[in-house]
């Protein structure tokens, strides 16, 4: 699948309006819920935080929850991307020793740093229900979306230093 370069500036425009409209979590949680339903490929949709050294789950859109609530930062892909600090795309989950599985119906997974300046503070994780369901557009879309969302995870960050209770997954 890819994502179509009539698609890429429009649906960056429409994070860009999401994030300026809602805050934090909210944010969070609807551009999953956009990025899902613009992207037939995109079955599941995730956004983690990194707090420490675990990454934690604060929004999500898909069928259905992940166990994967809490993935410590030395296991998995979505781990590999942020001690790489790179982008990983893996094209059959089934080849790769270190997937964690969330469903049986996933295939392949993409996962993309979010960063506030040099500094990962979360990671987009993308699974799909195909192999080879992400290419190179879907790297690049996605690696151009991230900085978009720094701002609302280090919201939910400071807000999960206030009052744990202030934030959660979808």
């Amino acid at each position: 699948m890819t994502v179509p370069p009539r698609a890429v500036t429009p649906s960056l425009l429409q994070v860009d309006a999401i994030v300026a409209r809602l805050a934090g979590h909210a944010a969070i949680e609807e551009v999953c819920r956009f990025l899902r339903d613009s992207f037939p490929h995109y079955r599941w949709v995730g956004v983690y935080r990194l707090e420490g050294d675990s990454l934690v789950l604060d929004a999500w859109n898909g069928p259905s929850a992940t166990e994967h609530t809490r993935i410590p930062i030395a296991k998995g892909v979505c781990g590999r991307a942020v001690r790489e600090n790179r982008s990983v795309v893996v094209d059959d989950v089934r080849a790769s020793p270190e997937y964690l599985a969330c469903f049986l119906e996933t295939r392949s997974e993409i996962v993309v740093p979010i960063r506030d300046g040099p500094r990962v503070v979360g990671e987009i994780d993308i699974d799909g229900n195909e192999v080879s369901a992400f290419d190179d557009s879907d790297r690049t879309f996605l690696e151009r979306l991230a900085p978009k969302l720094a701002g609302a995870v280090v919201h939910v960050a400071a807000e999960r230093a206030t009052d744990p209770g202030a934030a959660g997954g979808s």
